[in-house]
Order: C-alpha cells, then sequence, then structure tokens
C-alpha cells in the first residue's frame, strides 16, 4: 500500500471522515485530500502528528508495502518527550523504593538493641511505619499514562532509540557498580545470620546482628535504586524482547487454563 492508501485506511478504521481526521491533526480537509490520492506528504512535524494520533510507526507510514494486512498498525509510536517522561517517573519512584527498604529493615534494629518492649516496640512501629508511607508514596508516583509502554510493541524515531541505547548503556555500567555492591551486603548480611543460627560462629556474631540487618536494608536500597531505572530502558531499548517475553506467558497461562478447563 501507498502512504495514501494507508492514511485512507486508517481513517476508516477510525470510522472519520476527511473533515473530522483533518480537525484532529489541525489541517484541512483538503490536505488529508491530497495525502490519501498520493499528491503530497506533509510535513515531518505533521507525519509524526499522524503517526502518534493512529498509534503506528513512521516507518509503517512511508515504506511502500504489497500485502492486505497492516501488522505494524498494531505497535505504538512513542515520542522523545513520552520515553523521557517514563524514565524519569521510574526514577522518582526509584528514591523512595530505596529508602522505603532502608526503613524497614532499620525497624528490626530497635528488637536487636533494647530490652524493654516499651522502648523498642514505639520504634519498630515508628520505623516501620514510616517505611511503608514511603512505599506508597513511591507507588502514588507512578501514572497511568505509561501503561501503553508495557503492553504494546513500541516504535521510536531512530536517532532517538540510538541515543536511548548509548544512555542506557552507560547507566548499566554505572548502575552495575551498586548492583554488586547491594548484592554483596544483603548476602554477608543472610550468610551471617545463617552462620549465627547454625551454631558455626558460636555467638561471636550475635552483638552484630543490628549491623547485618542494616547492610541488608542498604543493599536492598541499592538494588530499589537502581533495578527499575535500568527495567525501564531495557523496555523501551530491547521491547521486541519484553513483547515476545508477554507472549510467552499468556500463551502458557492460557495453556495452563485449557487444561484444567478440559
Amino acid at each position: 500500500m501507498t502512504f495514501g492508501e494507508k492514511v485512507r485506511k486508517l481513517r476508516k478504521e477510525d470510522g472519520l471522515s476527511q473533515e473530522a481526521l483533518a480537525e484532529e491533526l489541525d489541517t484541512t480537509r483538503q490536505a488529508v485530500s491530497k495525502w490519501e490520492n498520493d499528491q503530497g506528504y506533509p510535513d515531518t512535524e505533521k507525519l509524526l502528528t499522524i503517526a502518534t494520533y493512529f498509534g503506528v510507526s513512521i516507518d509503517y507510514l512511508l515504506k511502500q508495502s504489497y500485502g492486505t494486512s497492516a501488522p505494524e498498525a498494531e505497535t505504538y509510536y512513542v515520542s522523545d518527550e513520552m520515553a523521557e517522561g517514563y524514565v524519569d517517573q521510574m526514577t522518582k519512584m526509584a528514591k523512595p523504593f530505596s529508602w522505603s527498604a532502608v526503613l524497614i529493615a532499620s525497624a528490626f534494629v530497635p528488637y536487636l538493641l533494647f530490652t524493654r518492649p516499651a522502648v523498642y516496640a514505639f520504634l519498630i512501629v515508628l520505623l516501620g511505619s514510616a517505611g511503608l508511607l514511603t512505599f506508597i508514596y513511591a507507588v502514588s508516583k507512578e501514572s497511568k499514562k505509561y501503561d501503553v509502554l508495557t503492553t504494546k510493541p513500541l516504535t521510536f524515531d531512530h536517532t532517538y532509540l540510538s541515543q536511548l541505547t548509548e544512555q542506557y548503556e552507560q547507566i548499566k555500567k554505572r548502575f552495575s557498580i551498586w548492583i554488586g555492591v547491594g548484592i554483596t551486603f544483603i548476602i554477608i548480611g543472610v550468610l551471617s545470620f545463617a552462620l549465627e543460627e547454625n551454631g558455626i560462629t558460636q555467638g561471636y556474631l550475635t552483638a552484630y546482628y543490628p549491623v547485618f540487618v542494616l547492610l541488608i536494608g542498604i543493599g536492598a536500597a541499592a538494588l530499589f535504586r537502581t533495578l527499575p531505572v535500568l527495567a525501564a530502558y531495557q523496555l523501551l531499548v530491547h521491547n521486541e524482547q519484553h513483547i515476545q517475553a508477554l507472549q510467552a506467558r499468556s500463551e502458557k497461562k492460557w495453556r495452563k487454563l485449557w487444561k484444567e478447563w478440559f
């Protein structure tokens, strides 16, 4: 199909007249008519508007095809602003997530430090509540407008996708250090408890229980601070892999339901 045929097909699928589409695109009916009759092309900005409005890629609109189906019409075009907004949202959510991990882990420390229930009970409730509220605050920063990014195949401007991929590689290198530190702290904390509980260290580590708890909390905080941001970049840069995994899980779920029902 030509560019004009694709615009006409998409317009009719949405049940729009040329006048209605022109109004949506902030242009004239004559311009829409010329596009559909392949008597001209819109400028780059208007082409981006058309692709975004119909949820298709610019490549799909411009590349001439000869089949009757248009599978790319199922894709969602992601603007530079939307991609940056999604990454920014996950970054803002990651910060309070990391603090909630530290606070919740710290809630166990008073029990290990104090012997009077009246003292440690109050501190446990205080720190635990603060951690829970911080977690709720992080979740509240999530915006539903980005849900489409997790469910549909995505298309980008090629230049911007290259820039996004480069950013992803840079941040992955930087965050790998924090992830390594976080995992190490968690392993040290858990291993120390395991050694003491199994009597291997013969009570020598008991006095350091509060330190081990904090190490676990700090390690978890490092992971919560980095992994959501990396996941956001990975979703955008390696979207095809995400969609394949999503489809595989969906097929597995339906096969399981089929076996249960029949």
